[in-house]
């Protein structure tokens, strides 16, 4: 394919230096592209978060493209192979931070975008794009505030596609049809410090939390179900004593993690947590974070429309799957009917040398483009 249109955009994406939540103007970019072509754009920043909602039409269905334009940091420049803001055409691929995760998603939205309302100026529905510049952080001034504004005024989506990179071997081989939950807590198991030549006077946080954790990491959470693997509970740090041989510790501290499916709930994995540490005796003090809750689309209308985008464009079969961590899908399937995440590869996300495949670039665009010509062209395609 000699599309060039979106590996062009890509670049100039790349060559700003936004780390979260600094759009750099990546936006403003974005909105003067899609301005010509008929989008009204609406700002909708809190705090140091600029997030911007572009709509094309104003009936259902809806569809709408979602993605962030904040990167994570470079880590050590000197180890890159070349400046990580400098894009970089290098053995067939680009190199970039952000490459991957996500602005060439974001290009080849804006392209695919281009492309369909030049051959269907008349489309049915609507075309949108929700893109933020805090999701790598906390994303609390995001994705999150704009789905609330929208559902506040019952501006509802019908079918989402997040760019978040998703292949695994070649483009298009995986697409994510939902996420697991996130679920942590912060336990601190209280003791009595003391010498450690006379236990008797003291009491070992680290020996009374020791048969309750045992209970913890075999405990069966669920079974997980056709679309999610069962719950998963991980200790991620535990920590406690002085330094000292001698100090028998006062206080145990140790951070958990569930990665949980739809067969679990919040509450539900909290008050089994809580029954296990009161059944053993353990004297503590717990506080949870949920950092999203777990979402499925089934297999329907959006999957096979994306897998046959995906089997012409890319000659590939996909696989639907929610492994991996947390996307902004978790707030935007709030107010959307479908959602999946179809994006570049997820090989280099995060690390340094980021890169994707300079010939996927424009298959990526076509795959976008022939998901809206089977929603939104005229004639049914």
């Amino acid at each position: 394919m000699t599309e060039t249109q979106s590996l062009e955009l890509a670049k100039a994406l790349i060559s700003r230096p936004s780390v979260t939540p600094d759009d750099q103007n990546c936006q403003k970019l974005l909105v003067e592209r899609l301005h010509k072509i008929g989008f009204a754009a609406e700002a909708l920043h809190f705090g140091d978060t600029k997030n911007i909602w572009l709509r094309r039409g104003t009936k259902a269905p809806v569809v709408c493209f979602a993605g962030h334009t904040d990167v994570v940091p470079t880590g050590p420049v000197e180890k890159w192979d070349s400046p990580p803001f400098e894009p970089t055409e290098r053995d067939g691929r680009l190199y970039g931070r952000g490459a991957a995760d996500m602005k060439t998603g974001i290009a080849c939205f804006v392209t695919a975008c281009e492309r369909f309302v030049a051959k269907h100026p008349d489309h049915q529905g609507s075309i949108a794009l929700l893109i933020t510049s805090d999701e790598e952080g906390d994303a609390l001034d995001g994705t999150t505030k704009v789905v609330d504004i929208l559902k506040a005024r019952d501006e509802l989506i019908d079918y989402c596609i997040v760019g978040e990179p998703t292949a695994v071997d070649k483009l298009g081989d995986m697409i994510k049809n939902g996420r697991r939950g996130s679920l942590s807590g912060n336990l601190i198991v209280k003791g009595k410090q003391g010498h450690i030549a006379y236990p008797h006077l003291a009491v070992n946080p680290v020996h009374t939390f020791a048969p309750a954790l045992l209970e913890l990491t075999q405990e069966v959470w669920d079974e997980g179900n056709e679309y999610f693997p069962p719950t998963s509970f991980q200790i991620s740090n535990i920590n406690g004593g002085t330094g000292a041989t001698n100090v028998i510790p006062g206080e145990l501290n140790v951070k958990f993690n569930f990665r949980f499916s739809t067969e679990s709930t919040e509450a539900g994995l909290k008050q089994r947590v809580h029954a296990i540490l009161d059944k053993h005796g353990v004297q503590y003090d717990l506080q949870w974070s949920c950092s999203g809750q777990p979402f499925l689309t089934q297999a329907g209308k959006l999957t096979d429309v994306a897998r046959a985008a995906i089997a012409e464009t890319c000659g590939v079969e996909t696989e639907l799957s929610t492994t991996g961590g947390t996307s902004d899908g978790r707030f935007i399937k709030a107010i959307a009917k479908e959602l999946i995440e179809l994006g570049p590869s997820n090989a280099t996300i995060h690390q340094i040398n980021e890169n994707v495949r300079l010939d996927d670039i424009p298959k990526l665009s076509a795959v976008y483009e022939g998901i809206l010509a089977r929603l939104l062209a005229e004639k049914a395609v």
